[in-house]
């Protein structure tokens, strides 16, 4: 096969750089099944990797890329033929295994999940890891009692990033009425409120308030900047109720006391969209193709490999909305 672009991570020293560079199918990591990637996504982990100390990638050179979607052009798995449509997200991929961000992908048939009917390759990617992390702490928080016949009080955190974004417009999508979303900026009051939040905060406010134990003002929580910002929250939450936590934007320490935990009850429900069980992640893409599907007016927009690095930056910088994909083919 001729050569074809991909974007290649390279460490010299203790300079971390990337760029688009043509590269063979002997780049790529060993798999049993060779894809031509139709679209790939990117991720705040994608912004790490990137990074001189974004302590993702260890081993250099690397494709990043957690997530891509694509059609199977070889496969040595009796699961997958030519031609067959598939996405892949999280296990290694762009980390310890060459990833999305390349025009082809060579991928263990275990981490590769058939495209599930009524999603498009492109819908896949808008969603990508981002969606599937949102699907997961919304499933976990059913499982714990969150149901939209009671209507409780709902608060996102990180409300117009990728999974925030997509958390609000599937909770709004399933009748859930009471959905508060927390900000930073003033410009995203107007797009969390376009998303399907019902009222929106600012995280300052919280932050400025926090206490042991609070004012009891959440039934659930959908937590997907973790640090100073979860720990101002969980003491707000009502007897009984949970909180899922997804990510660590806001910092990987959580200085939090055990009182909402002992006195009111609370449960905390860490989910992790990496390496989650492959045999239960078609079900969960279902939801999205069917039930959950928001993914025609998700807040996204659509670039090349060449732009990849002015939207690293905006993730960098907290400015980006959203998600953002990358078409490939």
């Amino acid at each position: 096969m001729e050569q074809f672009n991909a974007i290649i991570v390279k460490k010299e020293q203790d300079e971390v750089t990337y760029a688009v560079e043509a590269i063979t199918l002997d780049d790529l990591s060993a798999g049993e099944v060779l894809i031509k990637v139709a679209y790939s996504s990117i991720n705040y982990k994608d912004m790490l990797a990137v990074q001189e100390k974004g302590g993702v990638i260890r081993d250099y050179p690397m494709i990043p890329g957690i997530d891509l979607s694509g059609t199977v052009i070889h496969s040595d798995a009796p699961q997958f033929s030519e031609q067959q449509q598939v996405l892949v997200t999280g296990f290694g991929t762009g980390i310890t295994h060459t990833g999305g961000f390349a025009e082809y992908a060579r991928i263990p048939a275990e981490w590769v999940v058939p495209l599930p009917d009524g999603l498009s390759l492109k819908e896949a990617m808008i969603y990508g890891t981002a969606g599937f992390t949102a699907a997961l702490s919304i499933q976990a928080l059913e499982q714990d009692g969150m149901t939209p016949d009671k209507q409780p009080s709902i608060l996102v955190t990180g409300a117009t990033g990728g999974v925030g974004s997509v958390a609000i417009q599937i909770l709004a999508k399933l009748g859930y009425e009471n959905i508060t979303a927390l900000v930073r900026k003033e410009h995203q009051v107007e797009i969390a409120t376009s998303l399907g939040a019902t009222e929106v905060v600012f995280a300052s406010t919280l932050e400025e308030q926090k206490k042991p134990l609070g004012k009891q003002q959440y039934h659930y929580v959908v937590d997907t900047v973790g640090g100073d910002v979860a720990a101002a929250i969980i003491p707000l939450i009502h007897y009984g109720g949970s909180i899922s936590m997804c990510g660590n934007a806001g910092g990987i320490k959580l200085s939090t006391t055990v009182l909402p935990f002992i006195l009111r009850g609370i449960h905390l429900l860490g989910i992790d969209s990496v390496f989650f069980p492959a045999e239960e992640r078609q079900a969960v893409w279902q939801k999205l193709a069917t039930t959950w599907h928001i993914a025609q007016t998700t807040l996204s927009d659509e670039i090349t490999l060449e732009q990849v690095p002015e939207t690293i930056e905006a993730i960098k910088k907290g400015e980006h909305l959203g998600r953002t994909i990358i078409a490939l083919s």
